[in-house]
C-alpha cells in the first residue's frame, strides 16, 4: 500500500484552471490532476467560505454538493456514502462559514470537451477567521513558488528531473512541473496568479496597499459551473442535446450486473467492448462511470474492475 499522497494547498485558480491526468497503471497506484503551474495533485487542502450545500441524494442516503469560496474563486465539493465523516459534517453544518477540507481531487469532461475539478473531502471541519488567514498566507507562498520554479524551467529547456530535485524542489514539484511545461502546450498565463496573489495579499494586509501592478478586478476568472452535474437527480441538461445521461446510467448499472459472474465486479476491458456495441463511446462511459461512483452506486474494487453496489 502507497504512503498516503501530500495534500497540496491550492487557490480555486490554479486547481479549476488544471485540465491534465496522470492515471495509474498499476492497481492501488495514485492518479493525478496536474495543474499549469507543474502541482502534482491526488489530494488537496482548500479553506474559505462554505456558501452553498445540496443534498441530491435521498435522506437514507444523502450526496452532498457544495461550493467553498476562496479568495480567487469557488471549490466545488462532492460528499457521499464513502465519506461518512464529511457526509455526518455536511449534514450539521449551516452555511454561510468558514471551513477547511482536505480530499482527493476529482475530473469531469463535458460534452463540449472542457474539464471541470471537483474535491471529494475526507474531512470537513468549521474554523475561525484566523486559521482561514493562515491557510491563504501559505497557499500564497505556495503559489509563488510554483511561479519561480516555472521562470527557472523556463531557462532550461533540457532540464531533467534529477536536476531540479539537486536546485532544491520536491520529486513531486518537479516531475509535475516538466509534465505540465510538456502537455499543456502553452506557457502558463502568471497574470491570473499574480493577481490571484494579490487579491490574497491585500486581504491580508489592507493597511499595505499591496500592489503588483494588476486591478482589483478578477473578473477573468475561469467560468463557475452549477453544482449540478448531468445525470445528477437535480440535474438541468437540455435532453435535446447530447445523451440522455439517464437511460446510459441503466445501461451501464445492467452490463455491470451481468458482467459481474464471479463477485469481482465486471472487468473494465469487456465493459467498454459491451459499451462500444450499445453506442456509447469510451469517454462518455467514462463520465456516467464517474457520476454512478458519485452517487454512490458503483465503486472501483480495483483498478481493472467497476462493481455494483
Amino acid at each position: 500500500m502507497n504512503a498516503r499522497e501530500t495534500a497540496w494547498r491550492v487557490f480555486a485558480t490554479e486547481l479549476s484552471a488544471s485540465s491534465l491526468e496522470i492515471r495509474a497503471t498499476e492497481e492501488k497506484s495514485p492518479s493525478y490532476v496536474v495543474s499549469p503551474l507543474g502541482a502534482k495533485i491526488n489530494r488537496v487542502l482548500v479553506a474559505g467560505v462554505l456558501t452553498e450545500k445540496e443534498n441530491v441524494g435521498s435522506e437514507d442516503e444523502p450526496l452532498w454538493r457544495g461550493r467553498i469560496q476562496d479568495v480567487s474563486g469557488s471549490f466545488f465539493i462532492n460528499v457521499g456514502r464513502y465519506q461518512p465523516e464529511a457526509s455526518a459534517t455536511m449534514a450539521d453544518i449551516e452555511v454561510p462559514c468558514f471551513v477547511a477540507a482536505v480530499g482527493r481531487v476529482r475530473t469531469y469532461t463535458a460534452d463540449n470537451q472542457r474539464v471541470y475539478v471537483s474535491v471529494r473531502p475526507e474531512h470537513i471541519v468549521k474554523i475561525d477567521e484566523s486559521t482561514r488567514r493562515e491557510w491563504i498566507l501559505e497557499t500564497a507562498k505556495d503559489t509563488w513558488r510554483r511561479l519561480k520554479n516555472v521562470r527557472t524551467v523556463l531557462g532550461m529547456p533540457d532540464a531533467k528531473e534529477e536536476d531540479l530535485v539537486k536546485m532544491g524542489m520536491t520529486q513531486a514539484e518537479a516531475s509535475g512541473l516538466l509534465f505540465a511545461l510538456d502537455n499543456y502546450g502553452q506557457m502558463p498565463d502568471s497574470t491570473m496568479y499574480l493577481k490571484t496573489i494579490q487579491g490574497a495579499l491585500r486581504m491580508l494586509l489592507p493597511e499595505r496597499d499591496v500592489d503588483l501592478g494588476f486591478p482589483d478586478d478578477l473578473s477573468d476568472e475561469p467560468d463557475e459551473i452549477d453544482i449540478d452535474m448531468p445525470g445528477s437527480p437535480s440535474g438541468t441538461g437540455d435532453s435535446n442535446n447530447g445523451p440522455n445521461y439517464g437511460q446510459i446510467e441503466d445501461i451501464i448499472l445492467n452490463m455491470l450486473e451481468e458482467l459481474d459472474t464471479d463477485g469481482k465486479g465486471a472487468p473494465r476491458d469487456e465493459l467498454e467492448r459491451r459499451a462500444e456495441a450499445e453506442g456509447i463511446s469510451s469517454i462518455e462511459l467514462e463520465e456516467i462511470s464517474n457520476i454512478l461512483m458519485d452517487k454512490g452506486l458503483v465503486y472501483e474494487p480495483n483498478l481493472k474492475y467497476l462493481k455494483r453496489i
